[in-house]
């Protein structure tokens, strides 16, 4: 018998989908208008771009303009809209918001799907301490749109109104896995693969004998880190070691850490935050460096976008940040699954539909 998920479009399938559907519009709604009464401006960033993006984990769509010459060039589509934005933040823009279809290639579970909205949004001249804020608020908002009052993803729970939980990854690390994470990172930002390797097995963290650091340090935040997050109420998991944050700045007066944060609730990762790199040199080297480890373990790499580091040697300081739409519109409904709060779900190979 075959275990292939019912076609959205069946009347029966659609009727007990649409109200998350339902609820999916009333939350954009509400958030866009959110945004506009303070003063945002909403962007849209094109789909297509000369770099998906230079992370050494995420996969992009490629694709090919063909000129008017009828040569062909290679595209991708991107996988967020952040290199389109923060060039308008160079343009002069000040506070912008996007409600971006993205792309990523390679992912697709309970919680991914290869095409999705991300809702990102920028402050120039703002410490990204104020998107903290943003977030606690947001989560109220879409709750409120969705007229609930408990945001849930399978048996966990948590408070849309309380205030959400601030917890640096130092701390995450020692109160769940007994790891001191900033043992294994000097003052200039390198790090010991040994010493985490080392404390990583000794709390049963199983290893391969080729994980870098970062993979190591991946492993233990998805094992015995995120699970634990966001219960109750929303937890904001700060202060990445700088390895981890290929787009963040230092934080000030600790170099092993940067201005980032990631926003979760119900143990789902709901958003991805910064405090904005502006050196384009050192912003390069971080894209090559990327670049040439996704090579060692992917066997490819991605272009980088000059015009995006022409454009950030004049980006104002500025804070950004990068919501999963769709995984805030399923804690607000109580999906269980990314496809039950898409309209259109993007078919799976070899079948006619979602």
């Amino acid at each position: 018998m075959s275990s292939a998920p019912l076609p959205f479009w069946r009347p029966d399938i659609h009727a007990d989908r649409r109200p998350a559907l339902l609820a999916r519009g009333r939350v954009r709604a509400r958030l866009r208008r959110w945004f506009e009464d303070r003063g945002f401006t909403e962007v849209e960033a094109a789909v297509l771009q000369l770099s998906p993006g230079n992370e050494t984990h995420l996969h992009g769509f490629g694709t090919t303009l063909i000129d008017n010459a009828a040569e062909g060039h290679p595209y991708y589509l991107h996988t967020s809209p952040e290199f389109a934005c923060k060039k308008l933040l160079a343009a002069g823009e000040t506070r912008i918001f996007d409600f971006a279809r993205v792309f990523r290639n390679r992912e697709r579970t309970a919680l991914h799907h290869p095409e999705f909205t991300m809702l990102e949004w920028y402050r120039a001249g703002e410490d990204y301490e104020v998107l903290m804020a943003d977030c606690a608020a947001l989560l109220a908002e879409a709750a409120r749109a969705a007229g609930v009052t408990t945001l849930r993803w399978r048996e966990t729970q948590a408070d849309p109104f309380a205030e959400p939980e601030r917890l640096t990854l130092h701390d995450a690390f020692a109160r769940h896995a007994g790891i001191d994470l900033l043992g294994t990172v000097s003052p200039d930002g390198t790090t010991d693969r040994p010493a985490l390797a080392a404390a990583a097995e000794k709390g049963g963290i199983r290893l391969a004998a080729d994980d870098s650091w970062s993979d190591i340090f991946s492993r233990v935040l998805s094992e015995r880190v995120e699970p634990q997050l966001g219960r109750g109420r929303a937890t904001i998991l700060c202060e990445y070691p700088i390895s981890e944050a290929a787009l963040a700045r230092p934080k000030p007066g600790d170099p092993r850490v940067a201005e980032r944060f990631e926003l979760y609730a119900c143990g789902v990762e709901l958003a991805n935050a910064f405090g904005e790199l502006t050196d384009a040199d050192e912003q390069r080297r971080r894209f090559e460096a990327d670049m040439d480890e996704k090579e060692r373990i992917y066997g490819e790499r991605y272009p980088v976008d000059e015009d995006f580091l022409a454009a950030l040697a004049g980006m104002p300081a500025a804070s950004g940040i990068a919501l999963g739409f769709d995984r805030l519109v399923m804690l607000v409904t109580a999906s269980r699954r990314i496809e039950d709060v898409l309209w259109t779900p993007v078919a799976e190979p070899g079948r006619g539909g979602a």
